[in-house]
């Protein structure tokens, strides 16, 4: 019984920190999501209008759909890219040494601010910028390509640009938990390097894939900024759905939106989960 006290004394500290910055915040967005609002005042009511118009508004659809695209893209192209990085850091590079200086070197864009990072494509993208002067001296181009700069195409850049880290650092963590003996016992079964991927080294990274899953495509749907600056306005996501409702001060539509939002992800990450215990790796 003292023993039972006495944990429950120890985590109380820690749940009420989450009960005062985590719950009560949800709950409290969940409440106003409910309550009705005019052009000119808010007012605390019980009403399911907010609800009804974002599940009736085809707007909100390709909105969500959008969010959805941009999160499905970007989580392929992070996946390919931070597994790659992490099996080239964990199975080619021997020395412990190296492992870390390499690592490090690719956490060295990220001691800035995720703005300055994002913004610093818009000069090279631009029409007049690096890369469309570059094709036409290169004779690859006549005419600057419209398409690099406020478009799907640098949205999506910008997202694989901030975010691969967050693919990476799970992936490479589990792979280096991996007991190189089964390697070895692979190959001396007569598996060729495709099959021993396959069958040992992605099987046994599942844990990691589904963390690095999780981030990716929780800072995909709810990330805004970088929607708004690298589209030029023109592209939009649930984010700045949410964004636009609270300039609007129009905050129960706000919140109903973001309280969608939270299931959203809260599903997706579920249906996640079902695939590996990522509890072995927490």
């Amino acid at each position: 019984m003292t023993r039972n006290l006495i944990g429950w004394l120890q985590a109380a500290p820690l749940a009420l920190v989450l009960m005062g910055f985590l719950v009560a915040p949800i709950i409290m967005i969940v409440i106003v999501s409910f309550w009705g609002s005019t052009e000119y005042s808010i007012y605390p009511a019980f009403q399911f209008d907010n609800y009804s118009y974002l599940f009736a508004s085809s707007v909100v659809w390709r909105v969500f759909g959008a969010t959805f695209k941009y999160a499905a893209i970007v989580w392929v192209l992070t996946l390919g890219i931070g597994f790659t990085v992490a099996y080239f850091l964990a199975f080619h590079v021997r020395s412990l040494t190296w492992q870390i200086a390499l690592f490090l070197l690719c956490t060295i864009p990220f001691w800035t601010s995720n703005i300055i990072r994002m913004i610093s494509w818009i000069p090279f993208l631009g029409r007049n910028g690096i890369a469309n002067q570059t094709l036409i001296s290169w004779g690859v181009i006549d005419e600057p390509l419209e398409w690099l700069l406020y478009s799907d195409f640098s949205v999506i850049l910008a997202f694989v640009h901030l975010y691969t880290l967050f693919m990476v650092v799970p992936i490479f963590n589990t792979m280096m938990r991996i007991d190189h003996s089964l390697l070895e016992a692979a190959r001396d079964a007569g598996a060729t390097g495709f099959q021993t991927l396959v069958n040992v080294i992605i099987p046994l990274t599942k844990p990691g894939i589904m963390i690095g899953t999780i981030f990716v495509v929780t800072l995909v749907m709810g990330d805004f900024i970088t929607v708004r600056f690298m589209s030029g306005s023109q592209r939009a996501n649930v984010g700045r759905l949410i964004s636009n409702d609270i300039g609007l001060l129009q905050y129960p539509s706000a919140a109903a939106t973001a309280v969608v939002l939270l299931c959203t992800v809260l599903l997706v990450i579920g249906i996640l989960l079902r695939f590996v215990n990522i509890r072995k790796e927490l």
